[in-house]
């Protein structure tokens, strides 16, 4: 049923992983799937952009920082039981949502599973990244809360 699976994973989120764990390996054992674990950022320039102070050399450019955020998700990836030959790890820079949905379309996902934190008040106001997801994508999407 389900032969590939997106997992979109923010490193930043060890709560959300925790979540995620139990389903994305049960689906994977259930049907021997092959998963695709996907970290996302922002750009750089968002950071600036909206104040955040970045020191010089500490992301010198968005192929670095994507090349930091690969690399906090294979640790990630080690508190999954799926066997290697079933696991791929990529990162992008870019709109969360855009870049969950290209991927997904991009390896023909079959579904997408994504954590997400309770709702507050600023996600009823300005929408939460699963929410976007869950709106605009083409495949099914489960969210574990």
């Amino acid at each position: 049923m389900y032969k590939t699976i997106l997992v979109p994973i923010d490193v930043t989120e060890d709560a959300l992983t925790e979540l995620v764990i139990p389903h994305v390996n049960a689906l994977q054992k259930l049907n021997n799937a092959s998963v695709h674990f996907l970290a996302v950022t922002a750009p750089i320039s968002n950071y600036l952009r909206y104040g955040g102070t970045i020191l010089p050399g500490d992301f010198p450019n968005d192929e670095k920082q994507a090349e930091l955020i690969l690399d906090e998700l294979r640790e990630k990836v080690k508190l999954f039981s799926i066997p290697a030959d079933k696991v791929y790890l990529s990162s992008s820079i870019g709109s969360v949502r855009d870049e969950i949905l290209s991927i997904a379309e991009e390896i023909n996902a079959d579904i997408i599973l994504l954590g997400s934190r309770r709702p507050s008040m600023s996600t009823y106001l300005l929408g939460s990244n699963a929410a976007s997801v869950v709106r605009y994508a083409k495949t099914s999407v489960l969210v574990i809360r």
